[in-house]
């Protein structure tokens, strides 16, 4: 458990790889867990569940001294804003933006957030992505861009829309900028902690208001035990597992390497709906998730031949 808070030591590459495929791949099966949750309970209601879970885990971690925090001297502020960007204003960016816009105009802005954050990343940290990193990270953005063109343009493209996922996009950019920028000071888990925190706060003030007050509209979804496994999931391996992964991998990865991962979750949440919700899958689809692959493959590469 030491690992979890331990900033000096070196981790191996295949190690911080493994962070990054397996906290996206996490992200790839939350569509599905959020779809059984959602036919159960509110969206903030689900999210209040969702991030009080993974905060009471954590904090029993501490209590039980299965990991350790440091954060005397420090200011608060950065975890702070780090946790209105991701999980707070990016959530709300994306499931308002999702709502008033059509899926492909949703899903092509969401597959902008990898070589935006890149793009960033060199003037802001001054990390330099290579020519071959932005087009091995372009093919596996065309890859998003071309299944989001293959689904059903359903919903009607709306001026709300376009902001909304405008300011997800950018809060998912800060955070990923932040994240990485905070890493010599604060630990993985200190900053997937605030993050739970925030996230739980803030979400459960909006469910309160959704209630109305009524614990009863609260707490009923927890009888649900199909609603119960997927805030399990949604809670433990998505957020706790993956915002930590993700907050690992970026602690020891350029931003240009870990970001360009998160095509991986499109292409889990793909297969995830052919094999378990028996969703149409074509040739097409299989095309685009090989480029997927291919993007990330090459950017992990390319940063290899470019030390």
């Amino acid at each position: 458990m030491s690992e979890l808070n331990h900033r000096s030591e070196r981790p191996s590459e295949a190690k911080v790889l493994l962070a990054a495929i397996v906290g996206h791949t996490f992200w790839g099966f939350s569509f599905m867990a959020s779809r059984v949750a959602l036919d159960v309970a509110n969206m903030f209601v689900l999210l209040s569940h969702r991030f009080i879970l993974a905060f009471f885990v954590m904090s029993l971690m501490i209590v039980f001294k299965l990991v350790k925090i440091d954060l005397k001297g420090k200011s608060f502020l950065p975890l702070i804003v780090l946790g209105l960007m991701e999980p707070v204003v990016y959530f709300f960016g994306e499931l308002i933006g999702i709502e008033h816009s059509n899926t492909i105009f949703s899903g092509v802005m969401i597959a902008m957030i990898p070589i935006v954050s890149t793009l960033a990343a060199a003037p802001i940290l001054k990390e330099m992505p290579s020519v071959g990193q932005l087009i091995f990270g372009a093919i596996s953005v065309a890859g998003v861009i071309g299944i989001g063109l293959m689904s059903k343009g359903s919903g009607q493209l709306e001026f709300i829309g376009v902001i909304a996922l405008a300011i997800a996009v950018i809060a998912a950019v800060a955070y990923t900028l932040l994240a990485r920028g905070l890493s010599k000071e604060f630990s993985p888990f200190e900053r997937t902690y605030s993050m739970m925190g925030m996230g739980a706060l803030v979400f459960s003030i909006c469910a309160i208001v959704y209630c109305r007050g009524d614990a009863k509209t609260y707490i009923e979804p927890l009888f649900n035990l199909n609603y119960d496994l997927a805030i399990l999931f949604l809670g433990l391996c998505c957020s706790v597992g993956s915002y930590f992964m993700s907050s690992y991998a970026l602690t020891h990865m350029t931003v240009a390497k870990e970001t360009v991962f998160a095509n991986l979750t499109t292409a889990v949440s793909v297969f995830a709906g052919a094999f378990f919700l028996h969703e149409p899958f074509s040739i097409m689809g299989v095309i685009f998730c090989i480029m997927i692959l291919v993007g990330i493959y090459g950017v992990q590469r390319e940063s290899k031949e470019s030390k």
